[in-house]
């Protein structure tokens, strides 16, 4: 299982390996390198993919600090030399979208294309605060099991959540969530929340640039990503049929497809 020791935290990473251009992959809130399975398995033929889990979650490593987007994208970064793909193709969705804007705006010659799903160059709006604040504390105190029920229909749409079909991929998503440390997790919810927005950032990204977002995102609204096409001049949108705020795991094969158009533009 690897490791690295990189910008003051343990970050677990994954790397397929090769010669071909890299595909970084860096994944949302609750979650981990994990959601993007079926990106890895789609591209890893073509291209050297490569997972990363934030500080905080995952397997990596939990330190006291640096929770904050710039501190998170100095970590992508450091990577990213470490592994020496630059530039290379990256892959943000919702957190790691934030880690993905930051990065192509301030460290272009690292950046070949940018995939940017389910997120948003906004800080959290004012009114989700108190709500993520409770139940980030009863996550804390009492566990994040508790709290499951509240979170699956924010980070899953609908379609995902009431078809039978897929109840074990619900089932296996809900036990990833439930496992998750709980002083990890929530310090990197209290970065999430406490973020400053990034909109100045977005006129200064030149790299072609793939937005998508579901039609049933409820955290991360299509409307948000509507704002970063019409400021970035690179941009494409695409929005995602039956997807809510995890669409590499709802809606792979619509995602992988908006990668595909994304990195053949560079």
């Amino acid at each position: 299982m690897p490791f690295l020791d990189l910008n003051g935290t343990r970050m677990h990473y994954t790397d397929t390996g090769g010669d071909a251009p890299a595909l970084v992959f860096s994944h949302g809130l609750l979650w981990s390198g994990e959601m993007f399975a079926a990106q890895v398995a789609h591209f890893q033929d073509r291209f050297r993919c490569i997972t990363f889990d934030h500080r905080g979650q995952g397997k990596s490593g939990i330190p006291d600090s640096g929770y904050d987007m710039d501190t998170l994208t100095e970590d992508a970064a450091a990577l990213i030399t470490h592994l020496g793909v630059e530039p290379c193709h990256f892959v943000g969705l919702s957190m790691g979208g934030f880690v993905g804007m930051r990065l192509a705006a301030r460290r272009p010659e690292m950046i070949r294309t940018v995939t940017l799903l389910e997120t948003s160059a906004d800080p959290e709006p004012p009114e989700n605060g108190p709500k993520y604040r409770m139940l980030n504390f009863v996550a804390r105190w009492v566990g994040l099991r508790f709290v499951a029920g509240r979170v699956m229909p924010i980070m899953f749409g609908q379609d995902f959540l009431t078809d039978p079909a897929r109840a074990e991929e619900r089932a296996r998503w809900r036990r990833a969530m439930i496992a998750n440390d709980r002083i990890g997790i929530t310090r990197a919810v209290v970065g999430v929340i406490e973020r400053e927005g990034c909109t100045d950032l977005l006129s200064q990204i030149k790299q072609p640039v793939g937005i998508g977002v579901g039609d049933q995102d409820v955290a991360t609204v299509p409307q948000k990503s509507e704002r970063m096409k019409a400021a970035i001049k690179s941009a494409d949108l695409t929005v995602f049929t039956g997807a809510g705020h995890s669409s590499s795991i709802e809606t792979p094969d619509q995602v992988n497809a908006l990668i595909e158009r994304t990195v053949a533009r560079a």
